[in-house]
């Protein structure tokens, strides 16, 4: 396996949820907890998870272990400010990866398996983005090789990567497999999610 940083965004303050978004629980689980555990079956190391508002008790309500934590002091700057304070992170401790997978913590349904997916797809496809079909739009969780690092640096704004992914179609892969993309932005869509897999399991 390649040389990869996992970079798991969480710095936002969850003004839709109006609560802190990362800690709120799926199956007893934190919703950040469940993006952590679900990487760390692929990868034991090289695990960083950006944090901004609410860093101090999002951090105390982890406890997935190996997981390094990185504070983004301009996260009212949007998602791309995540971004951004990953790879200066890097940079300032000289940790070269030869590819950043980026994910977000409020994607609870994306499977394992996916995950190892982009993982395969990006040792078999060097140097292109490897990102996920969103229909229209291409979004992340996505795999960016070393030479878009810098790049990546420029983004502003809180469309994190997706703009700058979808700028660069004619270097992405994606899977073609499926998985649910959702993201839990409110509470209607924590509850949602709640229900769908309550029902899931009663007919399984």
């Amino acid at each position: 396996m390649k040389n990869i940083a996992i970079l798991v965004l969480a710095a936002g303050k969850s003004s839709r949820m109006k609560s802190i978004k990362q800690l709120e629980k799926i199956n007893n689980t934190p919703l950040i907890e469940i993006t952590l555990e679900k990487i760390q079956a692929i990868f034991t190391d090289h695990i960083f998870c950006v944090l901004g508002a609410n860093a101090a008790i999002v951090k105390q309500g982890i406890t997935t272990k190996n997981i390094q934590f990185i504070n983004n002091k301009n996260f009212e700057n949007g998602l791309s400010s995540s971004i951004v304070a990953g790879i200066d992170y890097f940079r300032e401790h000289q940790l070269n990866f030869d590819s950043i997978f980026i994910l977000l913590a409020d994607q609870p349904a994306i499977e394992v398996s996916y995950l190892a997916h982009m993982v395969d797809l990006s040792s078999m496809h060097q140097g292109k983005i490897i990102a996920s079909n969103y229909g229209n739009k291409l979004g992340v969780p996505a795999l960016f090789p070393a030479i878009y690092h810098s790049e990546l640096l420029l983004i502003k704004g809180d469309k994190g990567a997706k703009e700058f992914i979808n700028l660069k179609r004619k270097d992405v892969v994606c899977p073609t497999v499926f998985t649910n993309l959702t993201d839990i932005d409110t509470k209607e869509d924590l509850n949602s999610y709640i229900k769908s897999i309550s029902k899931n399991n009663l007919t399984t």
